[in-house]
C-alpha cells in the first residue's frame, strides 16, 4: 500500500523515528509503539516476505534472528561502554581541561574524530556525547549532535578508498573475477583509433 507513492511501512518508520526525537525521555516505548504498528501493518494489510499472517511473521523472525541478536549486543555494549565511561568520571573532569569558549566546542569534536581514528565511530560518538552532555550541563543542541556523529565519521570517510574508474569491475589489483585493474585501466586510456 502506498501512500503519496511512499510504502505505509515507510511512513510508519519515520513518524517512529520523528516520536523518538520529539519525545526523547520516552525512547523505548516510543520505539515500542512504533515497532508494534509496523507488525500490526504487515499482520494486517501487506504480509511478509515470507507470507501473510502470524506464519509469515515466523518465518520472518526465523531468518532475522541472527541479524536482530547481533543487533541488540551491539546496542548492549555500546550502552554498557557508555556507562562505564560516565562512571569513570573522566566526563566531570572535561569541563575543566576544555577551553572556555566556543574553542572548547571545536576540542571535544577534534577529539571525538581522534577517538574514532582507533575505536568504532559509534563508540567514538557515543563518549563524545557523553562528554558534551557534562561539559554543556545537559543542554546540548541538536545540532551539535549532528556534528559530533560527523565527526566520528570523518576517519572512515576520509580512509576509505576512491571509487574504481567505471572502466573497471573491481578496485582489487586481482579479484574474484580474474581481471586485473592495471590491465583494464591500461586499456581505457589507450586513444581510440577512427
Amino acid at each position: 500500500m502506498l501512500v503519496f507513492g511512499i510504502p505505509v511501512d515507510f511512513i510508519l518508520f519515520a513518524l517512529t523515528l520523528l516520536g523518538v526525537a520529539l519525545f526523547h525521555r520516552y525512547t523505548l516505548p516510543v520505539a515500542l509503539t512504533g515497532l508494534a504498528a509496523i507488525i500490526v501493518y504487515k499482520l494486517v494489510f501487506t504480509g511478509f516476505k515470507f507470507g501473510p499472517g502470524l506464519g509469515g511473521f515466523g518465518q520472518h523472525m526465523a531468518h532475522e534472528w541472527v541479524t536482530l541478536t547481533n543487533l541488540f549486543l551491539l546496542l548492549m555494549g555500546f550502552a554498557l561502554l557508555s556507562r562505564h565511561f560516565e562512571e569513570s568520571r573522566i566526563p566531570d573532569e572535561m569541563p575543566a581541561l576544555l577551553p572556555d569558549d566556543w574553542k572548547g566546542g571545536v576540542t571535544l569534536l577534534f577529539l571525538v574524530f581522534v577517538l574514532s581514528s582507533f575505536l568504532d565511530n559509534i563508540a567514538a560518538a557515543l563518549i563524545g556525547g557523553t562528554v558534551a552532555r557534562h561539559v554543556f550541563q545537559g543542554k546540548v543542541h541538536i545540532g551539535y549532535l549532528a556534528a559530533i556523529v560527523a565527526a566520528s565519521n570523518a576517519v572512515r570517510s576520509a580512509s576509505s578508498k576512491p571509487m574504481s574508474p567505471p572502466s573497471s569491475r573491481c578496485s582489487f589489483s586481482r579479484c574474484p573475477h580474474r581481471c586485473n585493474n592495471s590491465d583494464i585501466l591500461r586499456s581505457s586510456r589507450r586513444p581510440q583509433r577512427d
